[in-house]
């Protein structure tokens, strides 16, 4: 599989400040679901921010199929490059489908509105998601996590080839995390190239090809999900002695971690 995304020796730090990080490398490669995890505070989400051309780096560089993202304009990264922020408020009570169809935006010319044909595209990936129904219905009248599959299929609707999801489940209960979860594990699955950033690293073993623990300053350890999510890597990265627990139910084997509060 090629290299879909390239981080190159970056850097970031506000104005003049201190880094947040430094020393960033990585790879994603085409149908990777790679998985940001960090404590808070530690700079994913302003990683984020840096590769899809919102914040500048201070030293390196971002390159989505091989090209510098800075010789790309606006457009053409918005075309490329999806983002799934945390839950999204909308400021006027716009339908689902409206929503939706606002992915097409990078797609249209400057006075254009959007086609039938764009319309039915934007029915066709809510019908794919299970959330057809929800069409009709405003947005800022529908549940926690159905805001998040919607703002999921305004994100497919720009037809991008890389989507970063920034911690896609914060604020959702235990329902709404497992519908969110199991649609980006179909998109994964399906060959879409993710990066998600999570407060819950138990995510990883349910989605996660690959995995990069950032810490204060920098990455902790990166690499295969089987190699990295280790009790000695989870315990650096978050300050805290983690423990890995293993599992056997109905349904195969489980593994999951958590703080050891002896």
């Amino acid at each position: 599989m090629s290299v879909k995304l390239s981080i190159k020796d970056a850097s970031f730090g506000y104005n003049d400040s201190q880094s947040v990080w430094e020393n960033i490398n990585i790879d994603v490669r085409e149908g990777e679901c790679l998985c940001l995890l960090g404590p808070n505070g530690c700079g994913k989400t302003t990683l984020l921010n840096c590769i899809n051309g919102t914040y500048a780096l201070k030293e390196g560089s971002v390159f989505v199929n091989n090209k510098n993202i800075k010789e790309m304009s606006i457009i053409q990264l918005a075309q490329t490059i999806g983002i799934v922020f945390q839950e999204h408020s909308a400021p006027f009570p716009y339908s689902s489908l409206e929503v939706v169809r606002m992915g097409r935006t990078p797609h249209l010319g400057l006075f254009e509105t959007p086609s039938e044909e764009d319309t039915r595209l934007a029915l066709s990936i809510m019908e794919e998601l299970g959330i057809a129904h929800l069409a009709g219905k405003s947005y800022t009248h529908i549940s926690g996590g159905e805001r998040q599959l919607v703002l999921i299929a305004r994100t497919l609707c720009q037809q991008p080839e890389i989507i970063l999801f920034d911690e896609p489940t914060s604020h959702l209960d235990f329902k709404n995390q497992a519908m969110v979860l199991r649609t980006i594990k179909n998109l994964s699955q399906k060959g879409m190239t993710i990066v998600m950033t999570s407060h819950f690293p138990n995510h990883v073993w349910d989605i996660g090809t690959r995995v990069s623990m950032l810490g204060f300053g920098g990455m902790v350890v990166q690499g295969p999900v089987e190699e990295v999510m280790t009790e000695k890597n989870l315990s650096k990265t978050y300050g805290v002695e983690t423990k890995i627990y293993d599992a056997k139910s109905g349904i195969g084997h489980i593994r999951f971690c958590a703080p050891n509060l002896g």
